[in-house]
């Protein structure tokens, strides 16, 4: 119910011109979003690697409603990565297949990716086709697949460990040596695609977690790069720490080396634990989103954690 009172609010067009019009709005979205501009996300990712972390940097977007807003997206993307390169940071870029023209029509999707990940090439980067909701999910493996027929290698994935076909994806791509980020899962998904109870989504993200770490020693357990570009196969995205800690003992029974794995956060979410496993010897790698369109991001943050919410509310009504 919670979850899918969050997930209309963040389409629903009436919400988001009140919401984004409250000072209290932005406030609180600040402390999961970098800015507006690619230069506060730069900023976020240097003092981030000043403490040992590396970085995704992600132009917000989705679900873009022509051509036109699609190549702007692509092209501000592409802007992203020379940023990158210019500030020396450790860190890569990530894109929903929505920003870039999906809902338009997968050949001009294709068409502004392959631009992306020349761009990357170019600089020996790397992209995460993020994972959106279910609705997108075959349509985004789809492009992944073709990217990969095309001769594409430094791309991966976003895997949500929520639907009910998350494991056997991940089977079928770890023969090809995808690196995949695992996660839960953000959006309000229907019963018959997606557990709709917590316990089994943590069931089944402790099955993917162990089915990534024994790609990784299969596919000789590729390493984080040295400039922090270019990840390992397991990107375990998650902030429980129980979902963390099967993972730590699971690679280390397994005898996957800590630098074969990377643990994946949120901007501005426990930095605490972030900063646990770095001095426990481990790669952290923090999403950091910025842009104008931080509206529906910022709804499903709050759509995750009640307490945010709660915060949000007593902020608005005592400013």
């Amino acid at each position: 119910m919670f979850r899918s009172f969050f997930s209309y609010l963040s389409k629903a067009a009436w919400a988001r011109n009140i919401v984004t019009k409250w000072p209290i709005a932005w406030k609180m979205a600040s402390r999961f979003i970098a800015g507006e501009t690619l230069v506060d996300g730069i900023q976020t990712i240097k003092i981030l690697n000043s403490n040992g972390i590396n970085a995704t940097l992600d132009h917000l977007g989705e679900y873009t409603d022509s051509p036109e807003k699609a190549r702007q997206a692509t092209m501000d993307i592409i802007q992203a990565f020379d940023a990158i390169e210019g500030a020396g940071v450790r860190a890569n870029v990530s894109v929903k297949l929505t920003q870039i023209g999906l809902g338009i029509s997968s050949d001009l999707c294709i068409e502004n990716l392959k631009l992306i990940l020349e761009k990357a090439k170019s600089y020996q980067s790397f992209v995460r086709i993020d994972m959106e909701d279910s609705t997108v999910t075959q349509q985004t493996l789809d492009v992944l697949y073709t990217l990969m027929q095309h001769r594409y290698e430094n791309v991966g994935i976003v895997i949500q460990a929520y639907l009910y076909r998350s494991e056997n994806d991940i089977r079928k791509m770890l023969v090809d040596c995808f690196k995949i980020r695992l996660c839960k899962g953000a959006y309000k998904e229907p019963a018959n695609v997606a557990y709709p109870k917590m316990q089994d989504v943590n069931s089944s993200y402790d099955r993917c977690a162990a089915l990534l770490i024994n790609g990784a020693l299969s596919n000789e357990c590729p390493k984080v790069s040295s400039d922090g570009k270019i990840p390992p196969i397991p990107g375990l995205a998650t902030h429980d720490p129980k979902r963390i800690d099967f993972a730590k003992v699971y690679a280390e029974k397994v005898g996957l080396p800590k630098d074969a794995i990377e643990f994946q956060m949120l901007n501005g979410i426990r930095r605490d634990l972030q900063e646990q496993l770095v001095k426990e010897g481990y790669w952290v790698r923090v999403y950091v989103p910025y842009g104008t369109e931080w509206y529906p991001y910022f709804m499903r943050r709050l759509a995750e954690r009640p307490a945010n919410l709660w915060f949000f509310i007593s902020n608005f009504f005592h400013r």
